[in-house]
């Protein structure tokens, strides 16, 4: 069974459930006694969970108004572990504040407040319930993430998504693809084709557990780490 850090936050059980049901070991990390190199070095694959805003200055901006920082050494420990993960090629799943974490840490940029930078009518930030549908997303065809949800999708090149988030992937980090977009143009989904695997998503598919709308991604993602 394969070992799968976990970047800790507020809401863990949800990420933790997905994990096990795909049938993946958890290990939840703790900044202050677990160093990104010595992470990679036992465990077979790296979950980065949602949370407040990635610091704008990392990737040369100045904070917008509404900038809602996460916890303090948060950012530089997993953008560490990320570039570490991808380095030694170990499966990388990143959702909701991940997807931005892996973009930044190879190079790229953040919208940092969606509905001044975009101008939009699709409603990015539901709040609850966890698992209300607040848009479709359109999926680039033989995308990763197209391929991972192919048995779910059958015809069709859209699903419902939930989404809890005011920033967005704006310009793409180095080896990083776009594969899928909300209808207002956003970013939902990047991932680097040359990677064993390294998806990042916008919204939480860990909140769908208990009806299993995203199990196969997860269980891609488990099967990477066991491979």
């Amino acid at each position: 069974m394969p070992l799968i850090a976990i970047t800790p936050c507020s809401k863990l059980p949800d990420y933790e459930e997905s994990v096990r049901r795909a049938g993946g070991e958890v290990r939840e990390l703790n900044r202050a006694a677990n160093s990104p190199a010595d992470v990679i070095k036992c465990v077979q694959g790296v979950l980065l969970t949602g949370g407040g805003d990635v610091l704008p200055s990392i990737y040369g901006a100045t904070p917008h108004s509404t900038f809602d920082p996460a916890e303090p050494g948060r950012d530089e420990y997993e953008i560490e572990l990320v570039r570490r993960a991808i380095e030694a090629d170990l499966p990388v799943f990143a959702i909701c504040r991940g997807i931005q974490v892996l973009n930044v840490a190879r190079g790229g940029t953040l919208i940092q407040h969606i509905p001044e930078e975009v101008g939009t009518n699709v409603e990015h930030r539901i709040k609850e319930p966890r698992f209300a549908i607040a848009h479709e997303v359109w999926l680039n065809a033989g995308s990763l993430l197209d391929r991972t949800l192919r048995e779910r999708l059958e015809d069709a090149d859209a699903c419902d998504v939930n989404s809890r988030h005011h920033q967005a992937v704006k310009d793409l980090g180095e080896g990083l693809v776009a594969s899928a977009s909300a209808p207002d143009g956003v970013i939902e989904a990047i991932e680097d084709p040359s990677r064993r695997f390294c998806l990042g998503v916008q919204w939480h598919p860990e909140n769908f557990w208990r009806t299993g709308e995203f199990r196969t991604v997860f269980e891609a993602f488990v099967e990477a780490c066991r491979r």
